[in-house]
């Protein structure tokens, strides 16, 4: 499905950048188009950690960028207002962008929460499978959606919630970030749908630890993330690699050995 090795990940503004918007948006389209330049895809997050940002589509029209529907990937979480969910997959649709990853989020004091009978759901919250349910019933011919995959959860609940995203609709998984290679990971070879396994770029191995709810192992005691993506790419061959925490200001020709 991903016909390249590797996918960026590219944070939009915040809207609270306010007079910086403008310089901002222009470090936003410089970065979407080294990605692309450089032979990748990329992903934009909507709104991690509850922060509320430009959407992707925003972004990329504001700047007048072209959509790659075969290399963009937008993020899609549950919380955003009903109304606003349907403009932001019917704008996706007519810009003939593609793929999206859905997930559940990060919610926070800021975002609005996504009615979940809105969408068809039976709980007192939206669920992200829910979210791919809706989208495949409402828009199956024009985007194809992806979910996410914490190999960190208990098992064999994490696994069984992919199964139910696959019979939602989700095409492709992506992890979160791993060290080396990953034993739930490697069930998902079961389901026989793409795997986008995801690699930490920083050196600050505590904040993935944090953000994971998981604590250090062995492994992470002098974590170097090149080695690690090297070791991913040694474990998951056939797989695209999801770079997170990249940094824009290294030469990217000596850290990724498939670019």
């Amino acid at each position: 499905m991903f016909n390249y090795s590797y996918m960026v990940e590219l944070l939009s503004p915040k809207r609270s950048a306010d007079d910086q918007m403008e310089s901002f948006l222009d470090r936003f389209a410089e970065r979407y188009r080294r990605i692309l330049d450089a032979g990748c895809g990329l992903s934009i997050p909507d709104n991690p950690m509850g922060q509320p940002r430009l959407g992707a589509l925003e972004s990329i029209q504001l700047r007048g960028l072209s959509v790659d529907p075969a290399k963009v990937v937008m993020n899609l979480n549950t919380f955003h207002t009903k109304n606003e969910l349907d403009a932001l997959l019917q704008n996706a649709a007519q810009a003939n962008l593609k793929h999206l990853l859905v997930i559940r989020g990060d919610g926070g004091p800021l975002l609005p929460k996504l009615d979940p009978k809105s969408i068809g759901g039976k709980l007192s919250v939206a669920t992200s499978i829910d979210l791919i349910q809706y989208i495949n019933e409402e828009f199956s011919d024009q985007v194809i959606t992806g979910a996410a995959f914490n190999p960190y959860n208990p098992m064999p609940f994490e696994l069984n919630r992919m199964k139910q995203k696959i019979d939602a609709g989700a095409k492709y998984v992506v992890t979160q970030p791993i060290i080396g290679q990953d034993e739930n990971v490697d069930k998902l070879k079961d389901f026989n749908i793409p795997i986008v396994v995801e690699a930490w770029m920083s050196k600050n191995i505590d904040l993935l630890y944090r953000s994971v709810g998981k604590d250090k192992d062995e492994r992470a005691e002098k974590y170097d993330p090149t080695e690690n993506l090297k070791t991913l790419h040694a474990s998951y061959p056939d797989c695209c690699v999801y770079l997170s925490m990249l940094s824009f200001k290294q030469d990217w020709q000596e850290i990724l050995p498939k670019i």
